[in-house]
């Protein structure tokens, strides 16, 4: 069964990014693990999940989910940045992934239209 939410392209696109984070995610040390690792996973799982859930309500609290998916992708960034400063991964590892970038236009560009 697919549900309506799982059409969405930012949907999957933020499934991607979850995948992508979390094996960059494995290049952390053991001592991120209640640190950095836990809290990048719920903010990468979190986006997902808000545009599931503001999927089923009207477009004013729809936007709003997306609002609050777009506050998780830019925590996901952010941690990912403080991984790159202690040098958990590299610069280049980071601009690898290419889900973030195309999620966050998107994310924007969806919650703009839901306002017009």
């Amino acid at each position: 069964m697919e549900f309506n939410f799982e059409k969405l392209e930012v949907w999957q696109l933020a499934m991607d990014v979850i995948d992508e984070v979390y094996s960059l995610l494995d290049n952390y040390p053991e001592g991120e693990k209640y640190a950095l690792i836990p809290q990048a996973k719920r903010s990468v799982c979190s986006i997902a999940l808000n545009l599931a859930d503001g999927s089923v309500r009207d477009k004013r609290e729809f936007n709003q989910y997306i609002r609050i998916a777009l506050g998780s992708l830019i925590e996901a960034i952010t941690n990912l940045k403080i991984g790159i400063r202690r040098k958990y991964i590299t610069r280049q590892q980071f601009d690898d992934i290419r889900t973030i970038e195309p999620l966050y236009f998107k994310l924007m560009k969806l919650s703009k239209a839901l306002k017009g």
